[in-house]
């Protein structure tokens, strides 16, 4: 207990350095947590039972390379298919060209059996599939538009030359995209683009979850000699394979995380320098009187990771009480639906700021305690 004393009252004896370091770790933390929970979001779907079910067909060179619209027959009656529908990117402009969200024209027939996770009433549900320009959109994104059912939607077409006059009929919450996206029949806008009978993906729903890879194989094989071959995989494996096209996103944030750790020992390193540097004298004194070289080194160390982890706390849990209060799918237009700083996250930082103290504090502080009392005490503070 008196250690602890000794400890703290060496922690505080300068209180300005103190706070400075303290909010210079605390800051530092805070953007690992955060670049930390960015990766685990982006990485992350919903994992729901009907989730579990879901595959994603696509063109196997691209995800930009169109599958005509006569696949859907054919891949339902795939072994193990229970329902397929098509899955068009619209990308249309709403108002200005910075209210970016998820639009898609989809096949209503088999809809609502794929995506069985939507909620929504069921008389906005059939409202919808029985109105040929009527729309769904997502509880989030209604919310951040202030639409209500029954409003008119107006999308300028950026993609095509086509501008679809929607009709909003229901909203649902949940679902894969939590909430954020807007859907439209597909038979309206194949006809707004001339019937070109095309698509850009088709979603499957597998009568099991044990039947998911042996149905991607079989679909892939269907299609592998063909002029649009595919590539079928499961929605999160989908969601992960779209992630990558911004590059490697896991190696970019363990870099720039890297950076600011190393950033941090030498803020850390420098103060406790500092601080070891000024006691000399009287660390001489501790020795004369009888502390041994590993109370010494216990000390200084163990007041370095003391600080190093209060600030590494601060940050994280700052970073957790700052981000559950954000509506982060409003923010970032649906591409992440939440932004929860896990407790994983927060030991990892507390991780790195016990790594940080001891890193920082152990040469300086092994220097001290090996010095010699007489030596110790002819230092000038």
């Amino acid at each position: 207990m008196k250690f602890l004393q000794l400890l703290l009252s060496n922690l505080l004896r300068n209180r300005r350095r103190t706070i400075l370091t303290l909010s210079s770790i605390a800051v530092s933390l805070f953007l690992v947590a955060t670049l930390r929970t960015v990766l685990t979001e982006l990485q992350s779907s919903a994992e729901t039972p009907e989730s579990a079910l879901r595959l994603v067909v696509r063109h196997r060179v691209s995800f930009a390379t169109f599958l005509p619209i006569a696949y859907r027959t054919k891949i339902a009656q795939v072994e193990g298919v229970k329902a397929v529908i098509a899955t068009m990117w619209f990308g249309g402009v709403y108002k200005d060209p910075q209210n970016f969200f998820p639009q898609f024209a989809v096949n209503t027939d088999q809809f609502f059996v794929i995506n069985a996770d939507m909620r929504m009433p069921e008389s906005q549900k059939q409202a919808f599939l029985s109105d040929r320009t009527g729309a769904i959109a997502g509880d989030n994104l209604a919310q951040r538009f202030g639409w209500k059912v029954g409003d008119r939607i107006h999308l300028q077409g950026a993609i095509f030359r086509f501008d679809p006059e929607l009709t909003l009929r229901g909203i649902y919450s949940g679902g894969y995209d939590g909430g954020s996206s807007l859907y439209f029949h597909w038979e309206y806008f194949d006809e707004g683009i001339n019937n070109r009978g095309f698509t850009i993906m088709y979603t499957i729903l597998a009568r099991s979850a044990a039947e998911v890879p042996a149905i991607a194989e079989r679909v892939d094989n269907l299609f592998r000699n063909s002029t649009a071959p595919t590539k079928t995989e499961t929605e999160k494996a989908f969601v992960l394979s779209f992630l990558s096209l911004v590059g490697n996103v896991r190696l970019l944030i363990t870099m720039i995380s890297s950076g600011v750790i190393f950033m941090i020992v030498l803020v850390a390193a420098n103060t406790m320098a500092m601080s070891i540097r000024e006691r000399s004298r009287e660390i001489g004194i501790m020795k004369a009187l009888g502390f041994r070289k590993l109370h010494i080194l216990a000390l200084l160390v163990g007041e370095s990771a003391l600080l190093a982890l209060s600030g590494s706390l601060i940050g994280a849990l700052g970073a957790r009480a700052v981000f559950s209060r954000v509506k982060i799918s409003s923010i970032t237009a649906g591409f992440v639906h939440s932004f929860y700083v896990t407790g994983g996250t927060v030991l990892l930082c507390a991780g790195i700021g016990i790594f940080v103290g001891v890193v920082a504090a152990g040469f300086p502080a092994w220097q001290a305690a090996r010095k010699r009392v007489a030596d110790a005490l002819r230092e000038i503070t």
